[in-house]
Parts: C-alpha cells; structure tokens; sequence
C-alpha cells in the first residue's frame, strides 16, 4: 500500500504540471457567453485575433506566461456561465486536448495531411526527437488570402508539412495550406538540424530515378536578425558572408559545410549523405535579395504567410526553388531527367550507378567550335576562325521608308505578345545528346539538330517582313552558321540549300519534352487561378487578361516566376564567364556542368524565332498587316482600333484561322502587350528605336535567352 509521503508526492507532481485547458468549442462557448469579441480577447493577451481563433479551433495552444492567464480567464467565466449540458456535440468539430503525449515531437503534422481514408490509416512516422512540452502544435498561418480550390495531390508521409517554410523573427515558421510550425532554432546550425529532424520539410523527387528535394528555410529581416546574420549584405559583389563571419564558423565548427557559393541569399548547408538519406538545407535570405523583385514582383514585402503561400505554390507546380528562378529552371531540367539510373553489374550482380537514357549525363561536354564562344578553353587553344553561330531573339524595326500611307493613317500601335515563346518552342524538340561530330558538304537533313555551314544570302524575302535567319531581321550577305530548324525553314520556303560543313550529333532526343509539359501545365493553372481559362471567347480572354494581376497579387507573383523560370532556365544554358579577374581561355563553373549546353538553347531559340516569322508571314497572307517591329516574342502592328480583334484573322464562323496569331491562355497564343498611337510608333522607329520594347509603357528587359 502506498504511503502518505508517495501519495503526496504524486499530488505535488500533478500540481506542477502545466494547467489543462478546457475543450476548443468550450473556450469559445465561454468568451461568446461574455460577449466577449476575439479581437478584445487577443488584446488582453497581447497577441492576434488569428492567434485566439487558433486557440478556439484547437490548432494551437498558448505557451507560459499566456497560458496561466488565459486559464485563469477560462475558470472565472466558467464560474460565471456553467455549460447546460455535456458539450459532446460541440467539441467532435474540433479535436479536444489530450494530456500531452510523452514524446512527440515540436512540430505537429496539422492540416497538411489530405483528410482520405489512407491519410487517416496510415501513420505518420514522428522524427526521433523529443519535444520540449511548452511547444505548441502547428496552427494555421494569418494570410490574405487562400489558393484555389483544386484536387489536393497526395502528400508524402516523410514530407507531411510541404516543401518549404518561412521563418519569422517570433520562432513562427509558416509553412504551406496555411500551416505554421513552432521552431525554437536561435542559432542557424539549429535551424539547420531542427529542419532536417523535426520540420517534417521536404518534397518527393520529380522523377524516378531522381532525388528528394532538400527541405527550403526562407528568413525574413527579424528572422535573420534573431539567428546571428546581418539584416543587409555588405559584399554586393561577392554576395556572400566573409569567411570570418561568427556565423560561418559557427556552421563549419558543426561539421556543416557550405557550397563553394558560399554563405549568400541562396545558401545551401549540407553534410555528406548517410546512405541514401540526404543532409542538406537549403536557405533564403530575403533581406538580402534572394527574391528578385523582376521575378518575385512584390513577394519580399509581403507578409509571411503569404510569402510562403507564393513560393509554396511555386514548388508544388514547378520545383522547390534552390536560387533564383533561373537555377530553378535549369535545376528542373536535372529533375525530371537525371543523369544516372541504378543498372546491375553483370558481373557481381550488384546495383551501380549508370546512365540515364535521354539524359545530359554526368560530364561536361565541349561544344562544337562554332556553337561556343572565343574564350572557351577548348576553341580558344584550337585557334577556331570558322565563325560562330548567333541564334538569337528577334530585334528588329522595319525601315520607315517601307511605311506606306495607309499605315501612317491608321490610329493605333497594338503590341502582341506570345505566351511562353521559348517553352512553346521547347515542346518535341529533338536536341542532340552526344557530342559533335564534324562532317564536309553533308546533305542536309532536317531530323538532325547541329550546326549547319550554309548560304543563305540568295533568300528573297519582302523586306517588310524581318528575315527569319537573323536575330537583326537583315538579309544575310554570305555563308554562316545556322541550326537546323533555321535551315529546315529556308528549305522548307522553297529554297535550296547546300551545307558547306556542320557538326551534327548522332544520338539524338526530346530532352526537354517532361521540361516543357510541367511548366505548361503550371503556367496554365496558374492563369486559370487568375480567372483566365481556357474556355473563355477571345473578347473574355481580353477582358481577363487586363485585371488578373488584380486578382490575386501573389498568384500573379507565381505566374511571373513562372515565365522568369521558362527565360532564366534557357538562358542558363549558355552562361558566360563573369568576373573582373577572367582571363580568355581560362575555365569558368557555368562550363563545366553538363547543363551547360548552347547548342540546346540555340535550337530553342531558332525554333522559336521561325515560328515567330511563320505567323507574320501568315498573317501578311491573310490581313496583309506587316509588322513595325518584333522584340523577342513582342510584335507591334498598325491597327484601326485599339483591340487586336478588329485586325486578327477570323472565319466566317467567328473561329480564328490556324497559323497566324491566335488569342488565348496556352504556350505559343497571343495576348495584348500594349496600345499606343501610331505617330508615337514613327517618332520612336524615326529615332531607331524599337517601339516593341515600350509598347507596355515602360521598358521592356531583354532576359538571357530571350
């Protein structure tokens, strides 16, 4: 039998406790019977409404001193309004508040979970860490404003909380579907581990023989602060900390290690893999920048949850952004094709590491000398005097001297833009996997993707039209370096043409054909989010297109990244050596990845730019409309009205005709770019500017690649 003394020392354990609240549905009977609004109570607690609705609807739980007053509160007005009946009902809305569990960790699983039968069954696997028991569970975050309503995809249990989380300066890390994780993390080799053991933070690999998508930590300003780093980075030029930051030596004496990037916006924090569980976490820094406003327009100043909501969206569509939207990009690519493949060696049986077919392998590869350029170490050691290619974008503006009178009388200037020119361009693009092989006078065969010495100069085109073999619109005058969709269009206007040399590659494949699909599908969801859709008449499609940014800022954000990803990932194809300290002939990083790759890009590009010429050329069969000018994907018509519906081609149905511009939401149609006068278009072609690069009202910015 037990003793006094025992007894009382159970007793005086109880008393230690934390005190228990009362049900969620109770705390919320009991204000509402005090006629007490939320917002009252979150002031006598000193904290936000959301904060009190998160009491009352069981998401989270206050911590000391908070906690005692918010339970003393609780027992007087319980004294002054006795429930009249058992609450059962009430509380089954919402989860009533168990003695705490012995070991659960600090972060909760939530609301992430779909509510399906398997989530339900299926148990989720806590990390093996003990939490300390003032820490609260995860609750929804205060935003703005929620996403669309769509099928929610299915939820990795290693991943339970979503791909990434933003931390703020009170421990709040607000994660995606507006959760919010308590992190105690004070130091940045904190962060780092409590991420990687209990955020529940991570995404599964996009591909099958792929890897899990390390876990992504933005900080805001205070959050920053909190951890030991500077709210602004003083080395503008270098972009990282110095090596003898307290905070760099803090990760380092930890045992982490940075990348050679070292500690900047983007930094990534990593240990050497343990099997097949990777360490690595990826930070953000948006006091430093890590959010280009180009990109990101508007998302650094938002509040947390909304950020998280931003980037959240951006990497269930796209990929967990690992910098900015152009590493992103090309970092896709890698994604959804990986290098290598596990293949079983015939002769111990064993499971090895081995290429991935339809993949860019795991080496560098020099390019073809005319597809480089002068200072790459391969063509500058060789002395190549062969010329290069220049497969670029439109920049063009017709002669003033080929207006004629009825142009200069019609009223307007309207500028079209085409969505996604280049992702439009990427779709079935055969590109070339292996390396170059160089070959005199081949026929030309239009399935294969190289480099093509050809003639062109004998091409007879209107001169109202910008040549298609130029990115300058001008008729070639001799022979030079194309790829191959831009001698497949010569072919196929009817003209002959007869290669002199090429370089050509003999295994072959459409490398960015799952690229382009899940870039496609995101730009459309996301404008479909917007309130443009694809099932809208071309005048609907108008009208949507001039108020969706309206609709939803940070859905216009994601859309923005969105078409940022789609330029910056080309563009990154064919990085050029950067630095004051550069020397020709010296190596750089960007070169020695195998996404280095400027034969695709140039493919991208051509392609791109024959479609582009092939729908003004129909256009001027069709209308006989000539352009005043084309920028990138930007082309700027004399118009009688201000609406690109008085000047398209339609059928007699009212349907457009197929091979000009055509309105609409997908890759590769048209929207309004802009309207301004017509004289404003001459005084601007007069002075030899481009009336596509301001057609907007501003000044358009010729990203790399586009």
């Amino acid at each position: 039998m037990a003793s006094e003394e025992e007894l009382f020392a159970n007793i005086d354990a109880l008393l230690e406790e934390e005190p228990q609240l009362p049900p969620p549905a109770e705390r919320a009977r009991l204000r509402e019977a005090a006629g007490i609004t939320q917002a009252r109570l979150a002031v006598a607690l000193k904290t936000s409404t959301q904060t009190v609705k998160n009491y009352e609807n069981g998401r989270s739980e206050p911590k000391t001193p908070r906690l005692e007053a918010y339970q003393r509160l609780l027992n007087g007005w319980a004294a002054k309004y006795p429930a009249h009946g058992a609450p059962a009902a009430a509380t089954a809305s919402a989860p009533a508040p168990a003695p705490r569990p012995e070991p659960v960790p600090e972060t909760f699983t939530g609301p992430a979970v779909p509510e399906t039968p398997e989530a339900e069954t299926a148990p989720v696997q806590a990390p093996a860490v003990a939490a300390a028991p003032e820490r609260p569970a995860a609750r929804p975050a205060t935003s703005s404003r929620r996403p669309a309503k769509k099928a929610a995809p299915a939820v990795d249990p290693r991943f339970p909380h979503g791909p990434l989380a933003v931390l703020d300066g009170d421990s709040s890390a607000y994660g995606v579907d507006g959760i919010v994780l308590d992190c105690p993390a004070t130091t940045v080799v904190e962060l780092v581990e409590w991420t990687l053991r209990e955020s529940g933070l991570g995404a599964p690999k996009l591909s099958r023989h792929g890897k899990d998508a390390d876990p992504l930590i933005v900080l805001t300003a205070a959050a920053a602060v909190k951890l030991g780093l500077p709210e602004h980075l003083e080395d503008r030029r270098g972009l990282r900390l110095p090596e003898d930051h307290p905070v760099v030596k803090q990760v380092l004496k930890a045992r982490w290690q940075l990348t050679q990037r070292g500690f900047g916006p983007w930094a990534r924090i990593y240990r050497k893999a343990q099997g097949r569980e990777r360490q690595c976490v990826q930070l953000a820094i948006l006091p430093w920048d890590a959010l280009d406003s180009r990109a990101w327009p508007g998302v650094a100043e938002m509040e947390p949850a909304d950020v998280a909501r931003v980037l959240g969206v951006y990497a269930q569509r796209v990929i967990t952004p690992r910098g900015s939207t152009a590493v992103s990009g090309l970092e896709l690519m890698t994604a959804l094709r990986p290098p290598t493949r596990p293949v079983r060696d015939e002769e111990t049986g064993n499971w090895v590491s081995g290429p991935n077919p339809g993949s860019l392998g795991t080496e560098a590869m020099d390019p073809a000398p005319p597809e480089g350029q002068p200072e790459h170490p391969a063509i500058y050691h060789s002395g190549w005097k062969g010329g290069f290619l220049h497969e670029e974008a439109y920049q063009w503006v017709r002669s003033v001297d080929l207006l004629t009178d009825e142009e200069c009388t019609l009223p307007y200037a309207v500028g079209l833009d085409l969505n996604t020119a280049f992702l439009a361009a990427a779709a079935r693009l055969t590109v070339g996997l292996s390396a170059p092989d160089h070959f005199h006078a081949p026929k030309f065969n239009p399935k294969i993707p190289g480099s093509w010495l050809v003639d062109l100069s004998h091409v007879e085109l209107d001169p109202r039209l910008p040549s298609p073999f130029t990115p300058t619109g001008e008729r070639p005058t001799g022979p030079a370096w194309y790829q191959t969709h831009t001698v497949a269009y010569a072919q196929e206007l009817g003209y002959n043409v007869a290669p002199i040399e090429a370089y050509l590659r003999r295994e072959t494949g459409a490398y960015l054909d799952p690229w382009h699909d899940r870039l496609k599908t995101a730009y459309v969801d996301t404008l479909a989010d917007l309130g443009v859709t694809k099932d809208l008449n071309d005048a609907e499609f108008l009208a949507a297109m001039e108020r969706h940014k309206d609709v939803d800022p940070a859905m216009a954000a994601v859309l923005s990244a969105i078409k940022a990803t789609v330029k910056g990932g080309i563009g990154k194809l064919f990085e050029n050596p950067q630095g004051k300290g550069y020397k020709d002939g010296d190596p750089w990083p960007a070169m020695q990845r195998p996404t280095w790759r400027p034969d695709i890009r140039a493919a991208v590009i051509s392609k791109a730019r024959v479609n582009m010429h092939r729908k003004l050329s129909n256009m001027a069969k069709m209308t006989g409309l000539y352009p005043l000018a084309v920028l990138s994907d930007c082309v700027v018509y004399p118009a009688p009205s201000p609406s690109p519906l008085d000047f398209l081609p339609y059928a007699e149905s009212g349907k457009p005709i197929p091979g000009a511009f055509r309105l609409g939401p997908t890759p590769g149609l048209a929207k309004l770019e802009g309207v301004q006068s017509m004289l404003w278009a001459v005084d601007l072609m007069e002075k030899g500017l481009n009336p596509a690069r301001h057609i907007k009202g501003g000044d358009a910015v010729l990203d790399d690649g586009e």
